[in-house]
């Protein structure tokens, strides 16, 4: 595998297209210009499981500006296994919130109100929205999910775990829990649909144009290249755009309904809450064995899930365990429920974010049990080689993560003693976790390079930029690889006209992208050096070239690695928790754009923090829904809540993870600062909170009075 030597990389350069962004000239996906748009509204079901036994959509087709009205009774039929899209293709009910109508009127106002005039009635189901619930009655129905990667098995097991634990010296045996949350893009899902000469043309807010375009057009029954989607800029995403959604169908049904109109159709925040995806709940048990010196003998981590009964999808939130600990005995264990809501899926480190806050915040009451510091523990079990695979690490640096932080954020001062730092009526404490997240590599992308006479090189790949930098960052990519200056370059991405791209998911964008591109780049440069005596022809030049295999992939365990430090402060007499400081350290490969970078892992501590102490989809049993599904009730982190937050990098040299030695930082931001958070909490106060978010009710005493316990619990 042939690396390049940086030059743009390593640059701190602004993105190439804030300017446009300010000042409000980058179009997305609803602002993009098309003649005489029709508009959509969809009508959702109000009940959670069921079937439809009548619609009435007289008096919503009555209305002036209304074109058509989209049922299961009319709709065009599709062709997909994806429960999630074959909307409006029987009278079956699965979740409230399904869409089953749809309005296109002559302006979206029109569209809305005549949504409000279909009338629907429903035969109910009894419906089962409660994981807990069916956990507690119904445990034997629980069952393993499908494995998504062979690195990532849903169960793993090594040697006798439940003997180890028995004969543990120290143990801790928990349950964690992480609830239901929704990303909350600042854009949400939106689609322009047009059907035109027998084909569809989509401006889509996605992490992925090719998904979609394959989607919709197996969907449709057409060839993928009757099907063009364009998606320039995302305004957020975080893993909910990554899939097609029902959203995406339902446009291009209505766009078949009125020939050669475009379609607009935008989502509601509060329709996000049931049609994108969410981050599943989970119920995580963690039981940890530990000689007195605090070296584990024992890991043993269960998960329990939620996923819908239309379409599978479980965060595997045990999937990090297996490679971050040195222990003999090992077992790692996934459930999953199937129930009567939508379906979840991809959330920022879908897997580790959740997972991880069980696991760290079991390592600090290890710690705590064994009389260690949190730091101490962690460098006392760290392996030398994957523990699961076996492998060698292509590059770890946790050991180094923890040391640098730990400096950086004066952790030698710290009195290990739980409430023994108060300042007035506030109790200070700070806490520590490690993360981890995979290098992922998504095989399918492929990248052409076109040059001319003056010097100038198009590079064309059909990726996203979800609000990360992407451009900036392949720019800098394509021009180290082509050896030549930034400013000869010119990137052009989010279309289904580019050659394809694999979607933006797992923090694999720059990994497999920027590979696509030097391996064109290298063939370009050996082309022209053979051909044309390492001159432009002319006529100009033009390679495409596939992204290679990496043969390391068999050889080495590939991840990133950080430590996480959280100072917390918790006012005695009211549970209120505020988080003045908060300071990562991460190993993540060669850095591309450290300004980019770390805007990224500035923004995934950010959410760690608002999944510590705000975030939560409260979930009304009775009937199935979301009830705080907009952003007045749904709480986040906002600038009041986030105090001072600093973001460091250990320098790596990793040749075997790509041609540039990068790993990705878009997701690494978030894993482990819940469970800093949750370990600093506890060393204010004495008291563990081991579900999230970290609210106030579960730090003050049940019953009358107030104020904190007076000792731990």
């Amino acid at each position: 595998m042939t690396t390049i030597t940086p030059r743009a990389m390593g640059q701190a350069l602004d993105r190439f297209d804030g300017a446009e962004k300010v000042r409000g000239l980058a179009r997305y996906a609803f602002e993009q210009p098309v003649e005489h748009p029709a508009y959509l509204f969809a009508v959702q079901s109000t009940v959670a499981a069921g079937r439809i036994t009548g619609i009435d959509c007289s008096q919503a087709s009555a209305q002036p500006g209304v074109l058509a009205v989209l049922t299961y009774q009319n709709a065009p039929r599709v062709a997909t296994d994806n429960g999630d899209l074959r909307i409006l293709q029987s009278n079956e009910v699965a979740f409230r919130g399904q869409f089953v109508a749809a309005v296109i009127g002559e302006t979206s106002e029109v569209a809305r109100h005549a949504a409000s005039l279909v009338r629907v009635d429903y035969e109910a189901r009894p419906h089962n929205v409660d994981l807990r619930g069916e956990v507690r009655a119904h445990r034997e129905k629980l069952r393993v999910p499908n494995e998504v990667m062979p690195i990532f098995p849903m169960g793993t097991a090594e040697g006798d775990v439940d003997a180890a634990l028995a004969s543990a010296a120290v143990r801790v045996d928990q349950s964690y829990s992480t609830p239901w949350c929704t990303h909350n893009a600042l854009e949400p899902h939106t689609t322009i649909a047009c059907w035109a000469d027998g084909r569809f043309t989509l401006h889509l807010s996605t992490q992925g144009v090719n998904r979609i375009q394959a989607a919709i057009a197996g969907a449709f029954r057409l060839a993928p290249d009757r099907v063009r989607v364009i998606s320039p800029h995302v305004g957020g995403a975080f893993g909910s755009k990554v899939y097609p959604w029902a959203d995406v169908v339902l446009a291009a049904m209505a766009a078949r309904l009125v020939p050669g109109r475009p379609v607009k159709f935008a989502l509601t925040r509060q329709q996000t809450f049931s049609q994108t995806g969410y981050r599943p709940p989970t119920i995580q048990r963690v039981r940890l064995g530990a000689g007195s010196d605090g070296r584990l003998v024992a890991i043993d981590h269960d998960s329990i899930e939620q996923t819908s009964k239309v379409r599978e999808f479980v965060e595997h939130s045990t999937r990090a365990t297996p490679g971050m600990y040195a222990a003999p005995n090992r077992r790692t264990r996934q459930w999953v429920a199937d129930l009567d809501v939508p379906t979840a899926t991809i959330m920022r480190a879908p897997g580790e974010a959740s997972g991880m806050f069980a696991l760290e915040s079991a390592m600090d009451e290890l710690a705590v049990a064994c009389g260690l510091d949190p730091i101490e523990l962690r460098i006392r079990n760290e392996p030398d080689v994957h523990p699961h695979f076996g492998l060698p690490f292509s590059s770890r640096n946790l050991v180094a993560c923890l040391r640098e932080g730990a400096r950086r954020f004066g952790w030698e001062q710290r009195d290990p003693t739980p409430r023994a730092r108060r300042e007035g009526n506030w109790l200070v404490g700070t806490g520590v976790a490690a993360a981890s997240y995979p290098v992922l590599r998504l095989p399918g992308s492929k990248a052409t390079i076109r040059v001319g006479p003056d010097g100038r090189y198009v590079v064309l790949i059909a990726a996203a930029d979800i609000g990360t930098g992407t451009r900036t960052a392949l720019t800098q990519v394509a021009a180290d690889a082509l050896q030549v200056d930034v400013e000869q370059v010119d990137l052009r991405i989010g279309d289904t006209a580019y050659p394809p791209a694999t979607e933006e998911g797992g923090s694999s964008g720059i990994t497999s992208w920027g590979a696509a591109i030097c391996a064109v780049a290298d063939q370009l440069r050996q082309r022209l050096a053979a051909e044309h005596g390492g001159t432009v022809p002319a006529y100009g030049l033009e390679v495409t070239a596939d992204m290679p295999e990496n043969p390391y992939l068999t050889q080495y365990a590939m991840h990133s690695f950080g430590a996480q430090f959280a100072e917390v402060r918790v006012h005695e007499e009211t549970g209120e928790v505020r988080v003045p400081r908060q300071l990562g350290v991460f190993a993540c490969g060669r850095i591309v754009n450290p300004k980019t970078a770390r805007s990224q892992l500035l923004g995934g501590m950010t959410w760690g923090l608002s999944m510590a102490l705000h975030e939560q989809s409260v979930l009304d049993p009775r009937f199935g829904h979301v009830v705080n599904h907009d952003l007045a009730q749904y709480h986040v982190s906002s600038n009041a809540d986030v105090g001072a937050i600093e973001v460091h990098f250990i320098e790596e040299e990793d040749p075997y993870v790509n041609p540039m030695g990068t790993k990705g930082v878009g997701e690494i931001g978030i894993v482990g600062a819940a469970a800093a958070i949750a370990n600093a909490v506890h060393h204010a106060t004495g008291v563990r909170v081991r579900d999230l978010p970290i609210t106030l009710d579960k730090l003050l005493p049940p019953g009358p009075g107030h104020g904190l316990p007076a000792a731990a619990m």
